[in-house]
């Protein structure tokens, strides 16, 4: 059975960018690598209700908290099946988003921290009513809100299939998910957390360069050490 991993953080925060480069150096030391991106747009007719949601279809359904977290677990609980077997089938399975994005999110949007009611509705929800697979980690890409928001932003504009929704629009309640986020790392919500601040990021300041910047390679060994147990 493979090594479950989710890499989690802010809209833009380069968790697709991170994860190919990982993924190429544990391919290169010979290990069985499989990915998966949460939301599954385009596969889920439950992702698919939610973006539409986010930008302004079928009515209050956005209004929500719970409606909205609840279409973005369905979309996991889909996948139930096909990620087992990922896992059978590889030596480490990379997600791009897993449960904790939907606990974040909705904490955020509630104005609630990692310790409130959504939080703890949402871990139920998903791993013991659903049976979702627990991570064996989950690391969280942190960066600046304000980089993370460029980021998505341009990539907004270069890609209008991936023009910004309702919450990548709202810059207080990204500030408030990364909040959330790295407060469910630091209590190793639902398993254990590895902070991954990255040392090549130029707008990272000094200060968070000190805090233990990484590398994909560094990271793609702490994995691989992992998966030999």
């Amino acid at each position: 059975m493979g090594v479950l991993v989710p890499v989690e953080g802010l809209d833009g925060a380069g968790k697709r960018t991170l994860t190919e480069a990982v993924v190429t150096a544990l391919r290169a030391r010979g290990l069985r690598v499989a990915t998966l991106a949460f939301p599954r747009y385009g596969v889920s007719v439950h992702a698919d209700l939610a973006a539409e949601a986010l930008r302004g279809g079928h009515g209050d359904v956005a209004a929500s908290v719970n409606g909205m977290a609840l279409l973005f677990a369905l979309d996991r609980y889909d996948a139930r099946d096909h990620l087992s077997k990922l896992l059978a089938d590889n030596d480490i399975v990379l997600l791009d988003r897993y449960v904790a994005s939907n606990a974040a999110y909705s904490a955020a949007r509630l104005e609630q921290d990692a310790h409130g009611e959504i939080v703890s509705w949402v871990g139920e929800l998903e791993y013991e009513r659903f049976g979702l697979p627990v991570p064996d980690v989950q690391i969280l890409l942190d960066v600046p809100v304000d980089v993370a928001e460029e980021r998505a932003r341009l990539r907004g504009a270069a890609d209008t299939a991936r023009a910004l929704d309702a919450y990548e629009k709202d810059g207080g309640l990204q500030r408030r998910t990364g909040n959330v986020y790295r407060e469910l790392a630091e209590t190793n919500w639902r398993g254990p957390w590895w902070i991954y601040r990255s040392t090549t990021d130029k707008a990272a300041s000094s200060a968070e360069k000190q805090m233990g910047g990484d590398d994909p390679a560094t990271l793609a060994a702490r994995l691989a050490e992992l998966v030999a147990g």
